[in-house]
């Protein structure tokens, strides 16, 4: 197309190959004689064999139409058929959440190599390390807090932000229900503030006289009985003391005591001149109690802070146990202090520890084992295994007995069962945690579906006779987030691909989401069964933000049993009715395939259903195959690709031509695209159709529709281009294997016809909508080699004019003439020019 040319007519359209041609690279030279033969029929419609071409060019034409039917219906989306005919699917979106998921599931973390018991046996210098010593209060006994305790919180306390406000309201009500979750260091907090204002109140009392800080019991958990009725009817006559009650909340049917006993608490606290600290757990039980006139939320310690006094504490004590003291002993403790704070920030440690903030038993635990690694009591692999330790301890700590009251008989009234109370309130917290782990960095609207919808699965395994209860105006989302270490952001979700605002929710910590699976699925054999339901429930969720991240996260779960992962998930998806069922399974195959303990058992199951396996079996093994992990070459993964896309007759052509183009996002690409040449070239004419299925479909998919999360040279800055342009951009080698294939299925009757309306989509790309650069370095890497003849151009005159005169979508003058001298060339412009002067 040259500058003075515009779309005033119809340019005469690449030759055709015949349509019964049996191989591609026939079309070469079989397309001057068809033009030869075609002009000839031409001069013969006016004898009498006129009306025998007519019906044998349309018994041609209906052939080419239906081959090209066939060829259409072979490019589509895998998932096309559940969503709509021709519209979009969402393998983009599922390809971006599967990457986002796998980021929190490192398969280079062996979850088998933190042995617990080391930990709870471990001891650095004469400190015994025993994590399992956090113990709930819930059940202590009243008594004196010993001063010694006292002397040593007033040294090694670090006050969370807004420790002021707390001990001023503390003093002017007398009373402070103190609300944070379990090991924040809100035990701490309150023994802090009771010594602080029971030590000022308690100025000019005679010595001796008695405790100033009192632990009270809090009456089996009841809190309005036995906590605090108990404790007004029950204050010492001393003034100044200082009182602290733990009050539960968790047990089902607890209630929290009301406001007017928290008044008369208040009122004998301030006859007596003495002070009262409640602590309770934050939640839906807790919110009145923390709404009221003496309710206060704790803050969480910062870590660092946390962390450097707790390591300068230990440092001291160790030099102290040394012996007599030195000059310099003030310095070396310094530099211990430097060394071990550059040690805490080393990227091996941090990712052991794998939590973004430390609770203060996690920061002397952690400061422990950095000062015994400084003093050689701890080697290197001992410190990492007890960082390891500190989120599976929390995942323990979270999952041990919730259920242990539920599981004793319930009582009998008046010889009739009593109905056990409160389960799905019960589980709640812990279903959270569950899909948290699962569906980590997607909405909180989708965790918290999905977690009311596990909290159902568990109440029934747990109480299959009694249907759960679940109030509807109880959830509070700032509970579940500060139970659960759960932090908000700002992100954006797909939506009918488009993307929205939303508020996505994640762990505080990379760690925590491994360490909560493995707790469930290692230490609670009973909770596997209603997990796996959930599991196949979250399968059919339509949402990539959520099927996808549960698909990774069975897999995580496979790693860790997977005879039993294989016989309660693959299998049964795998051969499941439904696409996205099977995409599942392949995805939970993939993940567990990227463990090495795991490749030889994933390679070898792939394999055999991608030969023996019912169709079900071979298109989910297609699936798996396109990841690139479930073969051990990137040969054997096209060798079973072939064989299922060429098997009865090519019925599964379309699922396998995709899973080749997948592969293409690897680094071994120039392989795949050799194998491709290898079928189109092929004497048999079901491997060219994978070849030519493979380049057309190469030419119809985005980047973010097959891009993986492996190392090496990808096109992943370039996720809504094309592949084929993504790739010519990025890998100039891989211009002349594209164009080569994009030339024969251009040049090949049955694959011409998807292969143009390809060819357009490229072209279209160029720019943007809204006018701006697109794919054009892609296109001028790759049109040049495409366009190399003369009838090349002509079919590219023609498309252009085509395109131009499009009624719905016209393209501007401009552009066509910027994607005719992209693809043809400077050093062409003369040459056509002169061409086109000599044709006037």
């Amino acid at each position: 197309m040259a500058d003075e040319q515009q779309a005033g007519g119809s340019a005469e359209p690449a030759p055709h190959k015949a349509a019964d041609g049996p191989s591609p690279e026939a079309g070469n030279k079989a397309r001057g004689e068809e033009r030869d033969g075609r002009e000839r029929g031409e001069e013969g419609k006016g004898d009498g064999g006129g009306e025998s071409a007519d019906s044998e060019a349309a018994e041609k034409e209906n052939e080419r139409e239906r081959a090209a039917g066939r060829f259409k219906e072979h490019t589509r989306d895998p998932l096309a058929g559940e969503e709509s005919e021709d519209g979009p699917t969402d393998l983009a979106a599922a390809s971006r959440a599967r990457r986002s998921t796998r980021m929190l599931f490192d398969t280079g973390r062996d979850l088998n190599s933190f042995d617990r018991s080391f930990i709870q046996s471990a001891h650095i210098g004469d400190i015994h390390l025993r994590m399992d010593a956090r113990q709930s209060t819930a059940g202590m006994r009243s008594g004196p807090v010993p001063d010694e305790e006292l002397r040593r919180l007033r040294r090694a306390h670090v006050a969370p932000e807004g420790y002021p406000r707390l001990r001023t309201a503390l003093r002017a009500r007398r009373l402070l229900v103190l609300g944070a979750a379990p090991g924040t260091g809100r035990t701490s907090t309150a023994l802090s503030l009771l010594d602080e204002v029971t030590e000022s109140a308690g100025e000019g009392t005679e010595s001796g006289a008695g405790p100033r800080v009192l632990r009270v019991d809090p009456g089996g958990g009841n809190g309005s009985d036995g906590g605090v009725r108990g404790l007004a009817d029950s204050l010492e006559e001393r003034r100044g003391t200082g009182y602290l009650l733990e009050l539960a909340l968790t047990t089902p049917g607890a209630q929290p005591p009301d406001a007017m006993d928290l008044d008369r608490l208040a009122a004998a606290l301030a006859e007596r001149a003495s002070f009262a600290v409640i602590v309770v757990p934050v939640g839906s039980t807790a919110n009145p109690l923390l709404a009221g006139r003496y309710g206060m939320l704790c803050p969480p310690v910062p870590t660092q802070e946390l962390l450097t006094t707790r390591l300068r504490e230990r440092l001291e004590d160790a030099a102290a146990a040394a012996g007599p003291g030195s000059p310099d002993d003030g310095a070396e403790v310094e530099e211990l202090l430097s060394r071990a704070e550059e040690l805490a920030d080393r990227k091996e440690v941090r990712d052991a520890v794998g939590l973004t903030d430390l609770r203060p038993a996690e920061a002397e635990l952690l400061a422990s084992l950095l000062a015994g690694h400084l003093l050689e009591d701890v080697s290197y692999e001992e410190l990492l295994a007890g960082c390891r330790s500190l989120a599976a301890e929390q995942a323990h700590e979270w999952f041990a007995g919730v259920d242990r009251a539920l599981a004793a008989p319930p009582p009998a009234t008046d010889g009739n069962t009593a109905r056990r109370p409160g389960t799905a309130a019960l589980f709640h917290p812990v279903a959270f945690r569950i899909a948290l782990a699962v569906l980590g960095g997607a909405s909180h609207s989708a965790v918290a579906a999905a977690a009311h919808l596990l909290t159902w699965e568990l109440s029934v395994q747990s109480d299959p006779d009694t249907t759960p209860a679940r109030p509807l105006f109880c959830d509070d989302p700032e509970s579940d987030r500060a139970l659960s270490r759960a932090e908000l952001t700002d992100g954006r979700v797909e939506v009918a691909g488009a993307e929205v605002a939303a508020q996505l929710i994640w762990y505080r910590g990379a760690a925590l989401p491994s360490a909560v699976l493995a707790e469930i699925w290692d230490r609670h054999f009973p909770v596997r069964a209603p997990v796996v339901r959930w599991l196949r429930l979250l399968a059919d969720d339509p949402r990539p933000q959520v099927w996808m991240r549960a698909a990774v996260a069975a897999g995580e779960l496979c790693v860790r049993d997977f005879d039993h992962g294989y016989a309660e998930l693959i299998r049964p998806l795998a051969e499941a009715s439904t696409q996205r069922r099977k995409i599942f399974a392949a995805t939970t195959i993939d993940q567990a395939a990227g463990h090495a303990s795991h490749h030889k058992a994933v390679r070898k199951l792939v394999d055999d259903w991608s030969r023996y396996g019912t169709k079900s079996l071979r298109w989910t093994a297609a699936m798996a195959l396109g990841y690139g992990n479930a073969a051990a070459t990137t040969d054997d993964a096209l060798d079973a690709l072939a064989r299922i896309g060429v098997r009865d007759d090519g019925d599964q052509l379309a699922v396998a031509s995709f899973n080749v183009v997948r592969l293409l996002a690897l680094p071994d690409s120039a392989r795949v695209l050799r194998r491709m040449a290898e079928w189109t070239h092929h004497k048999r004419e079901e491997y060219q159709d994978l070849g030519l299925v493979t380049t057309v479909r190469l030419a119809v998919t985005d980047v973010d529709e097959v891009l993986h999360d492996e190392p090496g040279p990808t096109p992943g800055d370039r996720g809504d281009w094309p592949l084929p342009l993504a790739l010519a951009a990025a890998r100039p080698e891989l211009v002349r294997p594209m164009a080569d294939l994009m030339w024969t299925a251009l040049n090949t009757a049955r694959s011409q016809e998807v292969a143009m309306d390809a060819l357009e989509a490229l072209l279209r790309s160029a720019v943007r909508k809204d006018g701006t650069p697109w794919t054009q370095p892609g296109l001028a890497a790759l049109l040049p080699a495409l366009m190399t003849e003369g009838h090349d151009h002509r079919r590219l005159d023609w498309l252009l004019r085509r395109m131009m005169n499009d009624p719905d979508n016209p393209l501007p003058d401009a552009q066509a003439r910027s994607l005719w001298w992209l693809a043809v060339g400077q050093r062409d412009r003369t040459g056509e020019r002169d061409q086109e002067e000599s044709h006037d």
